[in-house]
């Protein structure tokens, strides 16, 4: 049976004096789409910042790849949140993504003209070979966010982290984004970890979730996770799943749910 790509035994997080989270095991094969949820500031981040080799751990064990973590791991694609560039940026599409090759994700440089037909490749891959010439402030959300990717996929990684991908953007790029990702791990075994407040994009293509609040963790099959019980256990407080059209509602009647302000979160406020 194949070893793991991710592995994480009896892992702890600590910032100063806060446990982010403790005694986490988690083990991410081939092919796998792990949705990690929960709300803001319980160490989702940081978990892909374990892995890209950012941050130790405080206790525990973590490989990907069979490997302890280092910085710029060529085994490790990397998709980060929309951000919009300055629509003066003088970057084209292609340059943005040649910066997965030119950067440290590639222990060793390969020559210009492998690279160019490398971009090439994955430019067309992602559906963005329209726009590559194009300067990278004038492109959609949805566009540049195509371009994120490929320069994720450029080195051709084992594991794909994704921190919240989804963010500002419009609900057909959401749908256009995560096909994309979930198609590499179709064609290639590619696992995904991916980073999310929201759910229900993204819920067709999970095949377990973790879920992190204040220091606790659950991990299983969203219909073990998405539970009253399992969420009202993990939060401490009463919380109320609701299915709707193949869609999960989590309210609660507290005077507040533990997300921090401005959070993107799934969970709706009921007072």
């Amino acid at each position: 049976m194949p070893a793991p790509r991710v592995e994480l035994e009896q892992a702890t997080v600590r910032l100063g004096h806060r446990t982010l989270w403790s005694g986490l095991d988690l083990s991410v094969a081939d092919g796998e789409f792990l949705a990690v949820l929960g709300p803001n500031g319980t160490g989702k981040t940081t978990l892909l910042k374990v892995l890209l080799g950012l941050l130790p751990l405080s206790e525990g064990i973590v490989r990907v790849n069979g490997k302890p973590p280092s910085r710029g791991n060529p085994d490790i694609g990397y998709i980060p949140q929309q951000q919009a560039f300055d629509r003066d940026l003088p970057i084209r599409g292609r340059d943005l993504v040649r910066f997965g090759a030119d950067g440290h994700h590639w222990g060793i440089p390969l020559r210009r003209g492998a690279v160019n037909r490398r971009v090439d490749a994955v430019l067309e891959s992602v559906g963005a070979a329209a726009y590559a010439d194009a300067p990278v402030g004038l492109l959609s959300g949805g566009e540049q966010q195509r371009l994120r990717i490929a320069q994720a996929l450029l080195g051709d990684p084992k594991v794909l982290l994704c921190d919240e991908p989804l963010l500002a953007l419009d609900l057909a790029s959401q749908r256009a984004v995560t096909n994309l990702i979930d198609d590499r791990r179709r064609n290639t075994g590619t696992p995904v970890l991916f980073v999310t407040h929201e759910i229900n994009p993204v819920l067709p293509y999970v095949d377990r979730i973790l879920y992190l609040v204040r220091g606790r963790w659950a991990i299983g099959a969203p219909s073990e996770i998405l539970t009253s019980e399992r969420l009202s256990d993990l939060y401490g407080i009463e919380v109320d799943v609701v299915k709707v059209r193949d869609r999960y509602l989590v309210v609660s009647a507290e005077d507040e749910m533990p997300t921090e302000p401005g959070a993107h979160a799934h969970h709706d406020h009921a007072h």
